[in-house]
């Protein structure tokens, strides 16, 4: 099932975005409709399928939004991409659409998830829509040409927070489900935690964590010394990670492409992912 892309997320967009002000959102829709009117929306469950679902308005049915790279260009990668908002909004443009056409100018398909908000909802139905959303990409690989081995999750600030929560709650899937998207593994291939997935916690599977890369500023203590921890802890339970703490700026860069402090960002990940045979045949 397909939706355009402004006739659910913008909607989503408006409710939840209280601070801003009316005119700057149509603003907002309006560059959005320009920029990516090509990109549609599919819902995570079918309607009314929902699991912890509190109602059926547009915050209570989750859907990740289409981009694909150019034919030509596509090496059969994936990424779910999480936007930061404090899980309260989502930040759609620089932690979510703009990562998404940096991905596909790598040649990965990229799909930016909308999740369920707090107060409405916690961490159990938003880890919920993490993993349907990884499951949701590999069941359909083949729909969009994609490697099934090559699924994975990339979260800011409160959407790190997410990616390393669905890391941790991943598994197998189950091969008896009535609903095939059920039947396919919910681990992410990849990690890629920009500012915010804190320290690790007691009993936390570290050892099976997929490939993982943090990046955060100095200056963003929190985010930037939980990651330092995370990365440590990873590497002594003997997972691949890789981190990059920048010594200026804040939180919240997202892709940061013209940013003076962190525009390389982007450019060390792509590193990463090569590094990792993430990318057609490992180049």
């Amino acid at each position: 099932m397909r939706t355009p892309v402004l006739a659910k997320a913008c909607r989503f967009v408006v409710i939840c975005a209280l601070a801003i002000a009316p005119c700057l959102l149509a603003a907002d829709r309006k560059a959005t409709a320009e920029r990516w009117p090509e990109h549609y929306n599919i819902p995570l469950w079918d309607e009314g399928k929902t699991p912890l679902a509190k109602g059926n308005g547009p915050l209570d049915n989750p859907f990740v939004t289409v981009f694909l790279p150019p034919p030509g260009k596509r090496n059969g990668g994936s990424v779910v991409i999480a936007p930061g908002g404090s899980n309260i909004m989502l930040m759609y443009g620089a932690e979510g659409m703009e990562v998404a056409e940096r991905f596909n100018d790598w040649g990965f398909a990229a799909f930016v998830l909308t999740y369920r908000l707090a107060p409405r909802y916690g961490e159990d139905a938003r880890v919920m829509d993490g993993k349907r959303a990884i499951q949701l990409v590999r069941a359909r690989a083949r729909e969009w040409n994609l490697d099934p081995n090559r699924v994975g999750f990339a979260g800011f600030s409160a959407g790190s927070n997410l990616g390393r929560a669905v890391a941790a709650a991943s598994g197998p899937g189950e091969p008896n489900a009535a609903d095939p998207v059920d039947r396919v593994s919910s681990r992410p291939d990849f990690l890629v935690l920009v500012y915010g997935p804190g320290r690790s916690r007691e009993g936390e599977p570290l050892k099976n964590f997929p490939p993982t890369f943090l990046v955060a500023a100095a200056l963003d203590r929190g985010a930037a010394n939980g990651s330092a921890q995370l990365f440590m802890d990873l590497n002594r339970a003997g997972a691949t990670a890789e981190i990059h703490i920048y010594q200026k700026g804040r939180h919240g860069f997202g892709a940061a492409s013209t940013s003076p402090e962190f525009s390389p960002w982007m450019n060390a990940l792509e590193h990463f992912l090569r590094q990792g045979g993430f990318f057609q045949g490992g180049k």
